[in-house]
């Protein structure tokens, strides 16, 4: 039996879809906060269970009989780590043979803010004495298509990474990296450091962006300060804000870069090309 946590979010919801190609319906579990929204599963036959990060108890039921747990990294930044916590210590409490967790790429060394919370989860599974595998994943190419619209209105793609080179991959391409995981074996602490095969800087997308759109659309390369501001006037939540620009002048440090291949020979397939991703997406 296989848990999957956070099933309803956009991962989640792919890594059910490739876990159906590779398990029995029966032998998955999607635990979510509102089963309503994954009745479309349950109408294939998967098992449904409510859990809730505040509610240990419910954790607990929806583990039972579990061999292994997909721990897929909560969306409330700040609050992730008792959260995590909570899944992991009702994974302990229940007997779970194997946790898997969605951590980001290097975690461990990682420049990105983001990484603080990866770096206290994946310190508290270590010491949880649970068998477990790390999946670091790197940027979601969709992090930057979302900012297409914006770019090709103002003819220009806003940011802070400098020439830093991003690894992207598409969502699908971490998601399957997850089922693939999920049913092979692998040693205990095992880390998969996953990015995609191409790497780029925004430069380079920007350019990718123009020619796709027969557009002008030029990289403009922002302090942080400002980068987080712009993204406060656009109607981005301060916090949110902060952590995009954040992210970005990681991303100039190699934060977001790796070049292992260790996810296209996990899925046995190359990455998705995020040239093909953003020629789809500037409606070329």
């Amino acid at each position: 039996m296989i848990v999957v946590t956070g099933a309803s979010g956009q991962l989640g919801r792919l890594v059910m879809e490739f876990l159906l190609q590779r398990v029995p319906a029966g032998q998955l579990v999607a635990a979510v906060r509102s089963p309503h929204k994954v009745a479309d599963l349950a109408a294939r036959g998967v098992v449904v269970r409510h859990a809730d990060y505040s509610d240990p108890a419910s954790l607990r039921r929806a583990f039972s009989g579990a061999s292994k747990v997909l721990l897929i990294s909560g969306n409330e930044i700040g609050q992730r780590l008792p959260q995590h916590a909570a899944v992991i210590e009702a994974a302990k409490a229940v007997g779970v043979p194997w946790l898997f967790y969605t951590s980001l790429l290097h975690a461990d060394v990682s420049p990105l803010g983001l990484a603080e919370e990866h770096r206290q989860t994946e310190r508290l599974i270590r010491e949880s004495g649970l068998n477990h595998v790390l999946l670091r994943n790197g940027w979601y190419t969709e992090n930057y298509l979302a900012s297409i619209p914006a770019a090709l209105s103002h003819h220009a793609f806003l940011g802070s990474a400098g020439d830093g080179l991003i690894a992207s991959a598409a969502r699908a391409d971490y998601a399957e990296a997850a089922a693939v995981a999920l049913t092979q074996d692998q040693p205990s602490g095992t880390v998969y450091e996953l990015a995609g095969d191409e790497a780029y800087t925004l430069a380079q997308l920007s350019a990718a962006i123009a020619e796709a759109a027969g557009k002008p659309v030029v990289y403009q390369d922002l302090p942080q300060v400002e980068f987080a501001a712009v993204l406060e006037q656009a109607g981005l939540p301060p916090e949110f804000a902060q952590l995009l620009a954040d992210s970005d002048v990681g991303a100039s440090r190699g934060g977001l870069f790796d070049d292992s291949h260790t996810l296209s020979q996990l899925i046995g397939h190359a990455t998705t090309s995020w040239q093909t991703m953003v020629h789809a997406a500037a409606g070329s």
